[in-house]
């Protein structure tokens, strides 16, 4: 009988743990593959790090995949990270536009450059622990659908996927509970059974996102002005990479009424601030498209639209602009549709596609 190989992606954590087990029980001839994506951090820091960085994730994976009878290699990603993750990160901020590491990790990293070594060492797919469910639709297409566990569900961040990529790509953990995942877990004695899910940016994990650029360009925090949207200056910021539009905590600033980030101009170093109706949208145009259950963004039709990852999401419908930007309307205001962000389309429980916020307003 010849097996079908696959590589898990494995971070030391529940969820890819309890995926490559589910893979070995259904006949799989499964691989163990912990990322190396941490710079040049002493040890210390490697140590401490949570999540998928630190060596403490190697140690865990490697533990998994003794217990579970699989072998377990550790595949060196770092300048793949370095250019595609972290450079980004810091440009963006620097552009005034607020990045999502994330989305650029599972794109360029887990899936273009994993999958391509997995190719090369004669794997059939790649696994990872995702909150999500793919799919192959009558159209010959494939997109992924929406976690049987709502509130861990990852097919936003996954939206920018490729059809080849998706055709080789198993998602085991979308169709389980978390509940259920920490059960199996426990039931087969991996000691990970009970470890916390990671939350932050894994190479920024005291959430200090403005100290670490700082850290890590020569550009630092230049402080500017905080104007209103007339250009009336009201005070004095501490640097660009230290807000992001729609913040309202933070600003050390009092107008006499709630003030919240309308605007970030890198050119002339501004913040504008304005009142939280101001940071309403209902048209949102994007760019860096990319479509899954579809060939085109259908028209006129109702979809579901999420602007952050944490978005309850809105009724709203597409309007093409031209090949490489898309206007989004949606049926009532959206607030604080940050540049640099996604905004991902559903059709009931199915990903249509998404792309990259560029602007907000409304007409």
């Amino acid at each position: 009988m010849n097996r079908k190989k696959v590589v898990v992606g494995m971070s030391g954590g529940v969820d890819s743990s309890v995926a490559a087990y589910l893979l070995k029980e259904e006949g799989y001839d499964v691989i163990g593959v912990t990322m190396q994506i941490w710079q040049d951090e002493d040890r210390t820091f490697q140590e401490e790090q949570g999540g998928c960085c630190g060596l403490s994730a190697v140690d865990d994976a490697r533990r998994v995949a003794a217990a579970i009878g699989i072998p377990h290699y550790v595949m060196n990603f770092k300048k793949e990270f370095k250019e595609k993750v972290i450079d980004y990160f810091l440009e963006e901020y620097l552009q005034g536009r607020t990045p999502n590491p994330c989305i650029a990790c599972n794109r360029h990293v887990k899936w273009d450059s994993l999958l391509k070594r997995s190719m090369d060492i004669g794997a059939d797919y790649i696994a990872t622990g995702h909150y999500a469910r793919i799919v192959s639709l009558p159209n010959g297409r494939r997109s992924i659908r929406t976690s049987v566990t709502k509130g861990k569900d990852q097919t936003y961040a996954l939206y920018n996927l490729t059809q080849e990529q998706l055709a080789r790509t198993l998602m085991p953990v979308g169709d389980y509970h978390k509940e259920e995942i920490r059960e199996i877990a426990q039931k087969i004695s991996l000691r990970i059974a009970k470890k916390p899910d990671s939350q932050d940016i894994c190479f920024v994990p005291d959430g200090d996102y403005a100290g670490y650029i700082e850290q890590n360009t020569d550009k630092g925090s230049c402080p500017g002005n905080f104007v209103l949207k007339d250009g009336t200056v009201v005070g004095k910021h501490k640097g660009i990479v230290h807000y992001t539009v729609g913040q309202r905590k933070g600003l050390g600033i009092a107008l006499g009424f709630p003030v919240f980030v309308l605007e970030i101009r890198p050119q002339t170093n501004e913040v504008v601030l304005g009142k939280k109706e101001d940071t309403l949208s209902t048209h949102i145009r994007i760019g860096e498209l990319n479509l899954m259950s579809e060939e085109r963004f259908p028209r006129n039709k109702t979809l579901w639209g999420k602007i952050r990852y944490n978005h309850k999401g809105g009724r709203c419908r597409i309007e093409q602009v031209d090949e490489g930007e898309a206007v989004c309307i949606f049926e009532e205001p959206q607030g604080a549709a940050a540049p640099g962000q996604a905004l991902v389309l559903y059709d009931n429980e199915l990903v249509v596609g998404g792309g990259v916020i560029r602007k907000g307003w409304i007409l």
